[in-house]
């Protein structure tokens, strides 16, 4: 069966059980635009942020958790391409994965909010899932990629109002995964976004981009920036690929990364604190 069928079964966690900050428009259904080019799903509004749960596969359950967050220009949500296929991936490798809907189009602030919720709701249910709260990472692809590397370096922040418990617990991803990532290198001379401080306290982190990839630039920045912190990273530029190419398979760049990122994974996740 299709993800973006299975999706449908599974449960969807509502991420704002009241008013959503900063948004003055009522709550709705997602939007998906007629778009469907390259066969992927496009969600071309959300008001409703939420978050999709993937269990782990029984037999494979480790105990770590992954938010994904889809690319789409933060204009819309490649939701199958670089969400529900990417999050069944994940849990059949053993990892608990919750596909983020944030707020789209055009809504920087908002995304950022709902990246901060998603991860703070997680850890709060922790107990419920199986999962150590101190195995929590974010995933995400371009626009998503930008989201995560945003939720790994502002965690810090209080970007909105405390509206109850899961509001007290960290918003730190203890691991970052970030895919043909873009908008890093927004700084004077495409240096890196003002925004995104760098920390003792960034999490390790994980990066793949194709070389004829106009956003290249952003890893490679990232990565020189995690070097001078001496933030623990893997950064991976493949020859080609483009932009966009998920984990589909056609696309060598698509089918390389996946292998790469597991071992990562294992090793930052598990070895590493052993």
């Amino acid at each position: 069966m299709p993800p973006i069928l299975l999706a449908k079964e599974r449960q969807v966690i509502s991420l704002w059980p009241d008013t959503v900050p900063g948004q003055k428009e009522s709550k709705s259904a997602p939007v998906v635009s007629k778009n469907n080019h390259g066969n992927v799903t496009r969600i071309a509004k959300v008001t409703t942020p939420t978050l999709t749960v993937f269990p782990a596969k029984p037999d494979m359950h480790n105990g770590a958790a992954v938010i994904i967050c889809p690319g789409g220009g933060y204009n819309i949500l490649a939701i199958d391409k670089e969400g529900y296929e990417v999050a069944e991936w994940l849990s059949q490798l053993g990892y608990t994965a919750f596909v983020l809907h944030y707020r789209v189009p055009k809504n920087q602030v908002g995304a950022l909010q709902d990246a901060q919720r998603a991860i703070r709701t997680v850890r709060s249910s922790a107990a419920r899932w199986q999962i150590k709260t101190d195995q929590i990472g974010i995933l995400g692809f371009s626009a998503g990629g930008s989201l995560s590397a945003r939720a790994s370096t502002r965690f810090t922040e209080e970007l909105y109002p405390t509206s109850d418990a899961i509001d007290q617990l960290s918003a730190r991803p203890d691991f970052a995964v970030l895919i043909y990532p873009a908008y890093l290198d927004q700084g004077k001379n495409r240096t890196l976004t003002p925004e995104l401080k760098i920390t003792a306290n960034t999490p390790p982190l994980f990066l793949f981009v194709a070389g004829d990839d106009p956003f290249t630039n952003s890893s490679l920045v990232m990565g020189a920036a995690l070097t001078r912190a001496k933030i623990p990273y893997e950064l991976h530029v493949h020859p080609k690929g483009g932009h966009g190419f998920g984990m589909r398979p056609g696309n060598l760049a698509a089918t390389t990364w996946p292998d790469l990122c597991a071992q990562w994974l294992k090793r930052t996740i598990f070895t590493d604190k052993k």
